[in-house]
Formats: C-alpha cells, sequence, structure tokens
C-alpha cells in the first residue's frame, strides 16, 4: 500500500496512514463553513489506519453531540473531523502532502452554501446532509 502523509502548516502535527482513503466530500454547511472558510472537503480512513504524530499539538473542538475538529495548537490549521459514533477519521484533503492522489465525491449540504460561489464540477449534491452522511459515505 501506498502512504499518505499529510500534516498542519507549520508541521507540528504529522500524519500518515496506508488506508484507501474515501473519495473527497464537500460539506457546504454553516459549521465547515465558519471553520474553513468556505466549505469542508474531506476524505476518510479507520481511525485504526491512521498514525498522528504530534498528537500533544492538537486540540479538539466539539462542534456538536455528533462529531469534533481537530486543528493544530499551534498554527490552527484544520486537519481531523471525527464522530462520536463511528470507527473512522475525516481528514481535510488540503492537509495531504499530494492531494492529487485524492478523488473528488459529491456535495453536501448545499442548501448551506454560500451564494456567492456556485457549484459547478458536475458531482452529485445534496441540499441536505448530517455529519454522519459526510464520514460513513463511500
Amino acid at each position: 500500500m501506498t502512504p499518505h502523509q499529510g500534516g498542519c502548516l507549520c508541521g507540528a502535527v504529522r500524519f500518515s496512514t496506508t488506508a484507501r482513503l474515501r473519495d473527497v466530500i464537500f460539506c457546504h454547511c454553516s459549521q465547515c463553513r465558519r471553520q474553513t472558510g468556505l466549505y469542508y472537503a474531506a476524505t476518510s480512513v479507520p481511525k485504526a489506519d491512521l498514525v498522528i504524530a504530534g498528537a500533544e499539538n492538537l486540540t479538539w473542538y466539539a462542534a456538536s453531540d455528533a462529531a469534533r475538529r481537530g486543528f493544530c495548537k499551534c498554527c490552527g490549521s484544520a486537519l481531523f473531523w471525527e464522530p462520536v459514533t463511528a470507527d473512522y477519521m475525516a481528514i481535510l484533503a488540503g492537509a495531504f502532502d499530494d492531494p492529487s492522489t485524492l478523488t473528488a465525491g459529491y456535495h453536501i449540504c448545499t442548501a448551506g452554501r454560500a451564494t456567492f460561489y456556485a457549484i459547478a464540477d458536475g458531482l452529485p449534491e445534496y441540499p441536505q446532509g448530517t455529519a454522519e452522511t459526510a464520514i460513513a459515505a463511500g
């Protein structure tokens, strides 16, 4: 298996996995918009297949009862989305050293999309969606 590696902007948190990466799901909900500045683009892997170096530099924010969001406490880079009840971890697509290996999947929560941009990539769009949709799909 090919290792997939990445990390935060300052390098204090690094991750690697050899697991198959799920297609990238784009979430346009208000929480994801506020955390990232536009929308969340993330793949996922089983938690057991994810190795995190510098985990002491992660800060976790419970954005809801369903999941928490992990980011670097040194540089603020958003890195992970972890559901409470599943054994997968979502990883932001932009955090990978080589994101060109990722494949686009679909868009969720498009009803929450900011109106100043259009989704024009031809991928499936779902007006609603839950945090569990984003992590369990694929």
